[in-house]
């Protein structure tokens, strides 16, 4: 609003679980239920959108303090003193280990090497920390890509190069996950919950981000007006076989894995987006449409409400558990 959106009723819409209702986050109930915790978000702008909106959330009972001893806002550290409660953003977004080959690249948004079998271990080597991680990757695998395995190059997505196998995003998008998850399972010290949060659909219409595409919508979709297709419904579907395929081998590690499932819910809100209103109309920046992140006050935060709801449910579960081993 503050960079001239006229209209305001994305602040006013909600997600209506069929059959139940689902609480507004409590900031006081969620601070006091992690009391003496750590949570970490793993992934890339959307996932620390969450956090951001999970702090903005948060700040009706408390601030916190910035603990980090690095300077880079990517992996910042926060702490909410009266609750001991640490909260953290780990910057991979694409949660394996990755480099910027080419800043331009084929379609002038960069060109990436992605390494599907390394672990990335500014996260990895930090889990072991948190009583809660929740990872999340979708909408930078939509740049070109070259793929490597053992160090070799094995393929790539859109690199436009001579003598490189042409291998799908999908190929990608399945063995970094299945990495992740490997890496997660690997971790003989940690034992935190693990949350996949599923992708969030964008709402380009009329083009691509960078072809005028827009997403000028005021009021959500009927859940009978849009379903979830093609590229998108392919990464959600990916991230959830990897997930079950995860959950089965931490099942025997006694790691416990949560689908934090946003996917549906957040399809339905093209009009979250801050489109053009990101920036000052007198910043000299080029004005794409900005239909990936959202707006807070917003649709994101109902990914909050729906995260409090599981940690109260994963505490009733262990409080249970824990009376019939008495």
């Amino acid at each position: 609003m503050k960079y001239g959106r006229p209209d305001s009723g994305f602040l006013k819409w909600r997600w209506k679980p069929e059959g139940c209702e689902l609480p507004l986050l409590d900031p006081l109930r969620f601070l006091t239920l992690l009391r003496g915790k750590s949570m970490a978000f793993v992934g890339d702008s959307v996932a620390r959108n969450q956090m951001q909106s999970l702090i903005c959330l948060l700040s009706r009972a408390e601030y916190p303090v910035i603990i980090s001893s690095s300077p880079d806002q990517r992996f910042v550290h926060w702490r909410y003193p009266t609750y001991n409660f640490t909260l953290a953003a780990f910057w991979s977004p694409y949660l394996v280990r990755s480099e910027e080959a080419d800043l331009d690249g084929p379609t002038h948004n960069g060109l990436f090497n992605l390494y599907l079998d390394e672990f990335d271990e500014q996260w990895t080597s930090q889990i072991d920390l948190f009583d809660y991680v929740i990872i999340s990757a979708g909408h930078w695998f939509f740049r070109p890509l070259v793929f490597y395995e053992n160090r070799q190059v094995v393929g790539c997505y859109e690199c436009l190069a001579k003598n490189v196998t042409d291998l799908t995003r999908n190929y990608g998008y399945r063995n970094v996950f299945r990495t992740a998850f490997r890496a997660i399972n690997s971790r003989v010290n940690y034992r935190g919950v693990t949350f996949l949060r599923t992708f969030a659909p964008s709402h380009f219409e009329g083009g691509l981000w960078n072809t005028g595409g827009r997403c000028n919508r005021t009021r959500p979709f009927r859940s009978d007006e849009i379903h979830l297709r093609g590229a998108q419904l392919n990464l959600y579907g990916i991230q959830v076989e990897e997930f079950r395929r995860a959950e089965e081998v931490g099942r025997r590690r006694g790691l416990r894995y949560r689908l934090l499932n946003v996917t549906q819910a957040t399809l339905l809100r093209p009009d979250g987006h801050p489109t053009v209103y990101g920036h000052r109309p007198e910043d000299r920046v080029t004005l794409y449409n900005d239909c990936i992140h959202w707006c807070l006050p917003g649709p994101i935060d109902s990914w909050n409400d729906f995260l409090l709801e599981m940690l109260e449910t994963e505490l009733r579960g262990i409080l249970h558990e824990e009376k019939r081993s008495r």
